[in-house]
């Protein structure tokens, strides 16, 4: 037993970090010398339910409590201590999406996920209007959608935030959210660090002839950045999180974030031209900019650290969802044939096999687009995988193919038509948990150089109790950048991979062809949604 974190959380010398991930709801439970006391987790997935992708609340509360109390027995199993004190808490979540609610702070419609590919027409018309890229993950996409859709509940919103918002609200009280999060809901002004006034504005006037009661500053949250205190733990808050009644009420809370920003905190990815990639059921990469772009692009959405920096976000909706599923078959083929699968070894087994592919993946293509692909165009979710008579197909070919081409197409047009410098990529997620395998492919694929840091399988959790941490341990006038590099990853070990020029021109071949399948994709996205329509 180590003593000293035994120590720390007697006197509560730490820092929570609780964050609701796509497939996962994480907790890190850390010192003050950002050592891991404790993590815990618990796993959820999202349903479409009434044509959009939701999570039940319901589920959401439970999930909470839940990675909480095995938090929690861990403790006392590891170190005989009950947790009462908690030095900060900070709670991060997948970003953007649509929670609307009303005056009692009840749920006016189902929570609209980041994944929902629904608000077309809202984000192309607000993206005009504003001359800047509106996504249509957006929460003010979602939001001026559902006012062309004339739904009623509109009229009855009193506040609409992110995911990390509303637990944020339930733990607190606050409306509250950190910068970085508040940029996936509403343009940020890099001037004054608060939503753009002016666009606040022009939204206002284009719903002016709408009657609302509301305008659109009253009913978003106050925004933060880090390093602030959002908030504190209140006593309902406590028992929501603890309901044995053990935790104590008054802790302070950072501001809360979403998976992006935690993203760039767990990879030192904070200062300008630094970038980061993050994988799970999406994958994006985050790259800090020193300087505005020409123009607007659809496939960028500019977005901000947690202290504020602008950055260019490459988004893809998907990224595992598809190649789980084809990992599931091959554990149903084990199980048929009387075995019992080790699921670490058989996604460690089936990913070394892509270190044997060709460099171009055979002449393979995989469109796994579980949900809609902004990035791409495709609206709705059909996992197309193409082959030809010629293609080489094999395991270690069809290992190879599902990832990275999406996000790619997003790179390029800041590297090559934004001269953008990218000087080094620092990547984290579950994916990266095999060793050299997705870090390999992912240099080849970007042709930059990839480090993944011994933290990297810790994910948002951690960099959201960094978060905390920060805001009850800085020295005054230290920024965030300063205080991950000089204190949190001062000694962190790293190992990099720089791209094979053989690799690289495998896939750029890929992309040719990929690209070219794009065609196919939309074929079959229409002829799924004509026979829908029939049906």
């Amino acid at each position: 037993m180590d003593q000293n974190l035994k120590q720390a959380t007697v006197r509560g010398e730490t820092s929570l970090g609780i964050e609701f991930g796509s497939t996962r709801i994480k907790a890190v439970l850390m010192d003050h010398h950002f050592n891991t006391i404790c993590s815990s987790s618990y796993e959820w997935e999202n349903q479409l339910i009434g044509g959009y992708w939701t999570y039940p609340m319901d589920e959401m509360i439970h999930g909470l409590q839940q990675t909480y109390h095995q938090l929690k027995q861990e403790v006392e199993k590891n170190y005989g201590v009950t947790i009462q004190k908690i030095g900060s808490i900070g709670c991060s979540a997948m970003m953007q999406g649509y929670i609307a609610l009303d005056q009692t702070g009840e749920l006016l419609v189902p929570f609209r996920t980041w994944r929902n590919a629904t608000t077309g027409k809202a984000a192309s018309e607000l993206t005009e209007k504003f001359q800047f890229k509106i996504p249509e993950r957006w929460s003010i996409a979602h939001l001026y959608q559902a006012i062309l859709n004339g739904e009623e509940h509109v009229t009855n919103i009193n506040y609409i935030t992110t995911l990390s918002g509303y637990i944020h609200r339930l733990l607190t009280g606050s409306k509250a959210i950190g910068i970085g999060d508040a940029s996936g809901m509403f343009p940020i002004d890099e001037s004054t660090l608060e939503y753009h006034e002016d666009m606040l504005k022009k939204f206002d006037d284009i719903i002016a002839d709408k009657g609302y009661t509301w305008n659109l500053k009253d009913i978003l949250p106050k925004v933060y950045t880090a390093g602030e205190h959002a908030g504190y733990l209140s006593e309902a808050g406590a028992r929501l999180l603890d309901p044995s009644g053990n935790l104590e009420s008054n802790i302070p809370l950072c501001p809360p974030e979403g998976d992006a920003g935690t993203g760039m905190v767990a990879t030192n990815s904070v200062q300008k031209r630094t970038g980061n990639i993050s994988v799970g059921t999406s994958i994006f990469a985050m790259i800090v900019l020193d300087k505005n772009l020409s123009r607007v692009y659809p496939e960028i959405d500019i977005v901000t650290t947690p202290d504020g920096n602008p950055v260019a976000m490459v988004l893809a909706n998907n990224c595992s969802s598809d190649i789980n599923a084809w990992v599931d078959l091959f554990r149903e083929f084990y199980e048929a044939m009387g075995q019992k699968p080790d699921m670490n070894q058989l996604f460690s087994v089936l990913f070394n096999e892509a270190l044997k592919a060709d460099a171009d993946g055979g002449g393979l293509l995989s469109y796994g687009y579980y949900s809609g692909e902004n990035i791409t165009g495709i609206a709705k979710g059909r996992p197309l995988f193409v082959r030809s008579p010629e293609s080489r197909f094999n395991l270690a070919n069809f290992m190879r193919v599902h990832l990275f081409a999406a996000l790619r197409l997003g790179l390029d047009i800041l590297t090559q038509k934004e001269h953008v410098t990218i000087e080094h990529i620092w990547a984290h997620g579950g994916l990266f948990k095999t060793p050299l395998v997705a870090q390999k492919m992912c240099a080849s694929a970007l042709n930059i150089p990839v480090s993944v840091m011994s933290t990297a399988g810790e994910g948002g959790a951690w960099g959201m109790a960094i978060l905390a941490s920060y805001m009850v341990n800085k020295q005054q006038h230290e920024g965030l950048a300063e205080y991950l590099t000089t204190k949190v990853f001062i000694d962190a070990e790293g190992q990099e991979v720089s791209p094979n020029s053989t690799d690289v021109n495998g896939f750029a071949l890929f992309m040719e062809r990929y690209t070219e399948g794009l065609a196919i994709e939309q074929s079959a996205v229409d002829h799924f949604v004509e026979n829908g329509k029939k049906a």
